[in-house]
């Protein structure tokens, strides 16, 4: 298994940041807005807004996806907050994915660090961009695409993933369409599926409708 340390710092290094002030801790007190959360008073700043200690946990992956993503975000890791970047984490256990989603506020870049990941992305010109990637292997997924990443081997994967934003977003497509209470006739006439398999997608996620 590979050191991601190299990649994380590379992020940091290269990251162009034009800044009137040196940082912007969120302040978790207020809500958070598009554009991250409103700045922590200096006062209050601590170190430990500036440490993260969750990628070093494996996420788990005993779920429908065999999949789990530790997000390092604004919302998790404040001192990030304004910086224009982020981390993640993603576990892919065998025969898991992530499937199907989109970061409307930012592009991701992935490092392999084990075992063999299948991922691909779909352009807006419906172009599709897929590779199987090894150990040490990174690739891009640009800003709002839809994407997915599956596991490729027999045992565990492991990928850090890094965001051109603290606040990239995340939205899952089968969520979206299967994982709320829009009538099932909408989704059939939308998505031209067949009426009794979106039924059946509901019931396994949690969808009414």
């Amino acid at each position: 298994m590979i050191s991601p340390v190299i990649f994380i710092f590379s992020l940091l290094l290269s990251t162009s940041h034009s800044a009137v002030q040196d940082f912007c801790v969120a302040d978790f007190e207020s809500p958070e807005s598009p554009v991250g959360y409103a700045c922590k008073k200096p006062a209050a700043v601590t170190v430990n807004d500036f440490v993260f200690s969750g990628l070093g946990i494996p996420g788990n992956t005993s779920n429908i996806i065999k999949a789990g993503v530790t997000t390092a975000f604004a919302s998790d890791f404040p001192g990030v907050n304004g910086l224009g970047i982020s981390l993640a984490r993603a576990d892919i256990a065998a025969g898991g994915v992530i499937p199907f989603h989109t970061h409307p506020g930012g592009s991701e870049v992935l490092l392999v660090v084990e075992g063999t990941i299948f991922a691909g992305f779909v352009s807006s010109a419906n172009e599709v961009y897929t590779q199987t990637l090894e150990e040490g292997d990174l690739m891009v997924f640009p800003q709002g695409l839809l994407h997915f990443q599956m596991n490729a081997g027999s045992s565990t994967a492991v990928g850090f993933v890094s965001f051109s934003s603290a606040t990239p977003g995340l939205q899952l497509l089968p969520f979206a369409l299967f994982k709320n209470d829009l009538p099932t006739d909408i989704i059939a006439a939308t998505t031209f599926l067949d009426e009794a398999q979106i039924m059946k997608l509901k019931a396994i996620l949690g969808g009414t409708g």
